[in-house]
C-alpha cells in the first residue's frame, strides 16, 4: 500500500474513531438553544471536540508511546492511576452510550425491543472487531468512513438548502456552552485513547520508522479533524435553522432533521448513521482500553482478551440505561478529568526546554486544584461553589484552572532558568 492511501485510510479510521454517539446528538441540539449565537457555541464546540482532540493526536505523533508517556513527567504513578481513571470512565460512560443512543435512534423508531436486547448484540459484535484487531484500522478506513461521511454530508447540503428559519434564543455565556457540550463528546480523551490504537496499528502492520510514522499520524490527524470540522459546523447550522419545539429532545431533533432532509427514508438513514458512528467509536474506546492493559501487564494476549470480554461485558450493563441519564452521570467525572487532560496534552506538545518534569508536577496539581470548585458544582455543592469562584479568574466560565495554570508554567520555567543562569563575577 502506498503511503498517501495509508495517511488517507488512517485518517478515515481516526475521523470514525472519534465520531460517535455524542458527535452525533450535541451539535444539532447546540445549534437550537443558540439560535442567533450559533457561530460562538460553534467556536466552543469546536475547540474542544476538534482543536483539542487533533492536538492530542499531534502529541501521539511526537511520543509515539502509550498514553503512559503523557503523563510519565508527572510520575510514573500519577500516570498509572491517570490512565487508570481515564479508561475506567470510558469503559464505563462513553462506550455504553454508544449502545444506548443506537438503540434509541436505530432500533426503538422499527422495533419495540429493550436496550439489553441491542446492547447484547451491539457489543457482541464490538467483540469480534476488537478481538480481530489487526484489521480494524482497514476495515474502518475503508469501509465504515466513507459511509458515516456520505450520510452526514447528504443531509446538511440538503438541510443547508432548505432551511432558511431562525428562532432568536436568549443563552448566556455561548462560547462556554459549546466548550463544556463539546466535553461530552470525549473526543480529548478520546485523543489520548485512539491515539494508541493508531500506533499499535502502524506497529502492526510494519511501520517502525519514527519520522515515517510522525508524518503519517500528523497528516491523518489533520484529514480526521477536517472531517469533524465540516460535519460539526453543518450540524450546529442545522439546528439553528430548524423549526423545533422548545422541549424537544437531543435525540428526537436528530431524527427529525434526517426526516425533513430526506423524507420517509430519512430513519432508515439515521438508523445506519448511527449504528455505524457509535460502533466504531465503541470499538476504539474497548481496543484502546485492551492495548493499555495488554502493554501494562507483560504484553500478554490473555489480557487483552480479558479486557475485551470484560468491557464489551460492562457495555452491555451500562447500556440499559437511557442516553439522558448517561450525559447527566458523566458531567462530573468530565469536569474533572478534562482539564487534567488538556493540560497534559499541551505540555507534551511544548518545547522540551520549556517542559521539564518540574513543570509537568506544578501544572497538574495546579489544574487538579482549581478544577475542584467545578468538580464540587457539579454533584451538589452548587452555592457553596459560586463564593469561591468568584475570587477565581474564569471561575464562572467553568475554566478556572486556566488561568493560574498557565501562570504556574511561566513562573516554574522562569525560576528554573534564573537558577540555570550563572552568576555574574
Amino acid at each position: 500500500m502506498n503511503n498517501t492511501k495509508r495517511i488517507w485510510l488512517t485518517g478515515f479510521a481516526l475521523f470514525s474513531l472519534f465520531f460517535g454517539a455524542g458527535n452525533l446528538i450535541f451539535p444539532p441540539y447546540l445549534g437550537r438553544i443558540s439560535g442567533n449565537f450559533w457561530q460562538w457555541v460553534t467556536l466552543g464546540f469546536i475547540t474542544s471536540a476538534v482543536v483539542l482532540p487533533l492536538l492530542g493526536i499531534m502529541a501521539h505523533a511526537r511520543l509515539q508511546g502509550t498514553m503512559m508517556d503523557f503523563g510519565k513527567k508527572v510520575g510514573r504513578s500519577f500516570s498509572l492511576v491517570y490512565c487508570v481513571l481515564v479508561y475506567a470512565i470510558s469503559l464505563a460512560l462513553p462506550a455504553p452510550r454508544t449502545a444506548s443512543v443506537t438503540h434509541e435512534m436505530a432500533v426503538q423508531p422499527f422495533v419495540s425491543d429493550n436496550y439489553l436486547l441491542t446492547s447484547t448484540i451491539f457489543f457482541a459484535l464490538v467483540l469480534v472487531f476488537a478481538l480481530n484487531r489487526s484489521k480494524v484500522l482497514d476495515i474502518i478506513g475503508k469501509f465504515l468512513s466513507p459511509l458515516i461521511g456520505i450520510i452526514l454530508l447528504l443531509v446538511i447540503v440538503l438541510g443547508v438548502v432548505h432551511f432558511d428559519a431562525m428562532v432568536p434564543q436568549e443563552l448566556e455565556k455561548p462560547f462556554v456552552k459549546g466548550l463544556v457540550e463539546g466535553y461530552q463528546t470525549f473526543d480529548t480523551i478520546g485523543a489520548v485513547v485512539v491515539g494508541g490504537v493508531v500506533i499499535i496499528s502502524l506497529n502492526l502492520k510494519g511501520i517502525t520508522s519514527f519520522q515515517e510514522k510522525k508524518k503519517l499520524i500528523s497528516q491523518a490527524g489533520l484529514i480526521a479533524g477536517s472531517g469533524l470540522l465540516l460535519i460539526y459546523v453543518g450540524l450546529i447550522y442545522l439546528g439553528a435553522h430548524f423549526e423545533s419545539s422548545p422541549t424537544v429532545t437531543r435525540t428526537a431533533l436528530l431524527s427529525n432533521i434526517f426526516i425533513a432532509t430526506l423524507g420517509n427514508i430519512g430513519n432508515a438513514f439515521l438508523s445506519v448513521l448511527v449504528a455505524l458512528a457509535c460502533f466504531t467509536t465503541a470499538v476504539g474506546i474497548i481496543t484502546g482500553a485492551a492495548d493499555f492493559m495488554k502493554g501494562l501487564l507483560g504484553d500478554s494476549t490473555q489480557v487483552y482478551t480479558l479486557t475485551v470480554v470484560m468491557g464489551c461485558l460492562l457495555g452491555v450493563f451500562m447500556g440499559q440505561f437511557d442516553v439522558h441519564y448517561i450525559v447527566d452521570v458523566a458531567v462530573p467525572a468530565l469536569m474533572f478529568i478534562y482539564p487534567i487532560t488538556i493540560v497534559l496534552i499541551l505540555l507534551n506538545l511544548l518545547p522540551t526546554s520549556w517542559a521539564s518534569a518540574k513543570v509537568f508536577k506544578a501544572a497538574v496539581v495546579s489544574t487538579m486544584l482549581f478544577s475542584v470548585p467545578d468538580f464540587l458544582s457539579t454533584v451538589g455543592f452548587t452555592n457553596e461553589m459560586a463564593a469561591v469562584k468568584d475570587y477565581i479568574p474564569l471561575g464562572h466560565y467553568s475554566m478556572g484552572w486556566l488561568l493560574p495554570t498557565f501562570l504556574v508554567v511561566l513562573l516554574v520555567n522562569a525560576s528554573l532558568r534564573m537558577k540555570a543562569t550563572p552568576a555574574p563575577n
